[in-house]
């Protein structure tokens, strides 16, 4: 397949490039993780996300310095990714040529959303930049959540700050505000690409979960083992503060690692009460073969 932008990714490289994961994906190649554990992903915190993933050797999937543009929400989805670079004009004026070959409508900042799905964050590399760094403001970003109904994580300025914060839904981490417009500085080299969020090196179809404290990408095939443990977590977490409102334990014996009787203990506690909990009885069986003593 011939690629109108030097670093797409063809629907076969992203196959390849992507191999663990082995469920469901979109057309272009991008993994599809399911709705249900993106839903459960709202729960999880960044922490708990990041130690799975540098437990799994994932040691840089976070990134912070951003600002929220709507601070205590929560971002969860599919990245669809995009990279801009500094304007070279023989070559925007060639991908101009092959875009409108391949039907794309407007200017280059716009085709990366018209690709957008239902549960999708637009996840732009644009190196950082602030003036002249902004590729979206409130128009875009209206097209952007009309179509996938998320945000954006968007490396560089956004403009138009006030109508974006009216956005309700639009839970976006960007790296500042600017006034100025992006277009005539930049050119897109990208979509589908692998892209550097920072420190991270994105790839289509990873999770993201940003939070007040940052944003973090989690690699399709270890998003559910990710929510697996932040359940686990959650699970101890209300146990231990159960048993320490009720005297059963000190205070020592549940802040360090716990005991065969504690755990033993854990195990009958969850098992007496999994219809109180919103994940099945299979996922808890699951969770609990996984732990160590």
């Amino acid at each position: 397949m011939e690629k109108f932008c030097p670093l797409n990714l063809t629907s076969e490289e992203l196959i390849e490039y992507t191999y663990e994961w082995k469920g469901e994906r979109f057309p272009d190649g991008r993994p599809k993780v399911p709705d249900d554990l993106l839903e459960e992903l709202q729960q999880v915190t960044i922490t708990q996300a990041w130690a799975v993933l540098t437990n799994a050797g994932y040691a840089w999937q976070y990134e912070d310095g951003f600002i929220c543009t709507h601070p205590g929400q929560v971002l969860v989805g599919r990245a669809l990714t995009a990279v801009y670079m500094p304007r070279r004009p023989d070559m925007r004026k060639l991908m101009e040529e092959k875009g409108a070959k391949y039907g794309c409508i407007g200017d280059q900042i716009s085709w990366p959303i018209d690709k957008l799905s239902t549960g999708d964050v637009y996840v732009a590399d644009v190196f950082g930049k602030i003036e002249q760094g902004a590729v979206i403001g409130d128009n875009l970003s209206t097209a952007i959540y009309s179509k996938s109904g998320r945000g954006v994580v968007h490396d560089a300025a956004v403009r138009d700050i006030d109508g974006i914060k009216a956005m309700k839904g639009f839970t976006s981490f960007v790296r500042g505000v600017h006034p100025s417009y992006a277009s005539p500085t930049i050119m897109l080299t990208g979509i589908n690409a692998p892209v550097r969020i920072g420190r991270v090196t994105v790839m289509p179809g990873d999770a993201v979960l940003g939070r007040n404290d940052g944003v973090i990408f989690i690699p399709p095939h270890l998003v559910a083992k990710v929510v697996r443990t932040s359940q686990l977590v959650r699970l101890r977490d209300a146990f231990g503060k159960l048993r320490l409102q009720e005297g059963k334990y000190a205070p020592g014996q549940i802040d360090d690692r716990w005991t065969r009787e504690i755990e033993d203990d854990f195990s009958g506690w969850v098992e007496d009460h999994s219809e109180q909990f919103s994940f099945s009885k299979e996922a808890i069986e699951e969770m609990l073969k996984g732990r160590t003593w």
